[in-house]
């Protein structure tokens, strides 16, 4: 169980001042230094440092947060468990992204509950920002996410890699068809939330033509795939999506891909957990529950292979 002390250092560390810590945690501001002060005594080293009137944590308050934050996701997951024996023991709590949410994991969630149709199941559909967030409060086991996120504080295994594809209604018209990038400008550009891996992938991209969102013409800012891809049909501009959020409707034919010389783009989707969490072995007996059948069976077939070599040898 964790230190009362050590809430309070999260808490600060959430509000990056004492005040509105103490406010949060119905403290007085003198037991909230206090309580700083017992851990700096008790670490020998200085959590914070306070210059131009701002907090900020030291390189060791950095390490004691990320080791908290694990301490506290083990210290919920742990309290479950021991209120869930026998078949419960197979609950899962579990974050994914929009498109993984929509195209990726409902037929593994299926075969997860067939096997266990008692245990019960939750699944937060959120940007990457706050599942990681949600990893960080111990209010999730795992999550599964796109785009980037903090390699200091997850340990993550590779899920998938997908093309990522500029895209528009079939019908949509260019008054020059667009070869680059920065052609694109004069659109107005569709857009998932800033925290998202869409929103954080497109800016990226964006940066290294020297480019920013702002610049196009206009932007319809969205929190749902299934807007976002309703706009895109109705021509209301263009946008960016990975190939598996784009794949029906591109069968379909009601959406085509925006062919750009600059904009060759793969990223990741990526399982990942807290670092140094003590059921990390839990989280890698489940990986491969949840990978897409098509990984699944690629990575059988090279398992066959690899054994036929094997036995030749």
């Amino acid at each position: 169980m964790l230190d009362f002390r050590v809430d309070t250092f999260l808490e600060v560390c959430r509000q990056m001042n004492y005040t509105k810590a103490a406010q949060v945690l119905a403290l007085t501001q003198p037991a909230v230094s206090q309580h700083i002060r017992w851990l700096e005594e008790q670490y020998q080293v200085q959590l914070f440092t306070y210059a131009n009137k701002r907090l900020a944590l030291t390189p060791e308050g950095e390490q004691l947060r990320n080791m908290a934050l694990t301490m506290k996701q083990d210290t919920q997951t742990l309290k479950n468990g021991f209120h869930q024996p026998g078949p419960l023991a197979h609950k899962l709590v579990m974050g994914v992204t929009p498109t993984v949410g929509m195209y990726l994991v409902p037929k593994q969630l299926a075969r997860y509950h067939a096997r266990w149709p008692q245990s019960p199941i939750t699944v937060k559909v959120a940007n990457t920002r706050t599942l990681c967030a949600a990893l960080d409060e111990g209010e999730l086991d795992f999550a599964i996410v796109e785009g980037y996120y903090d390699r200091t504080r997850y340990e993550a295994l590779p899920y998938l890699t997908d093309p990522y594809l500029a895209v528009c209604a079939s019908g949509y018209t260019f008054a020059k068809q667009p070869k680059k990038l920065s052609d694109l400008l004069g659109q107005t550009l569709i857009v998932r939330e800033i925290g998202s891996g869409n929103r954080e992938i497109i800016r990226r991209a964006l940066s290294r033509e020297n480019l920013a969102v702002e610049d196009f013409h206009s932007l319809i800012e969205v929190n749902d795939m299934n807007v976002l891809k309703e706009l895109l049909l109705l021509g209301c501009g263009v946008g960016f999506l990975y190939q598996a959020a784009a794949r029906p409707e591109l069968l379909q034919k009601k959406l085509r891909v925006i062919a750009l010389e600059d904009f060759k783009e793969s990223y990741n989707i990526t399982f990942l957990w807290r670092k140094g969490s003590q059921f990390a072995e839990r989280y890698r007996a489940l990986y491969p529950k949840f990978l897409p059948q098509q990984i699944q069976a690629e990575r059988l077939l090279a398992n066959s292979a690899q054994s036929a070599e094997e036995l030749e040898k």
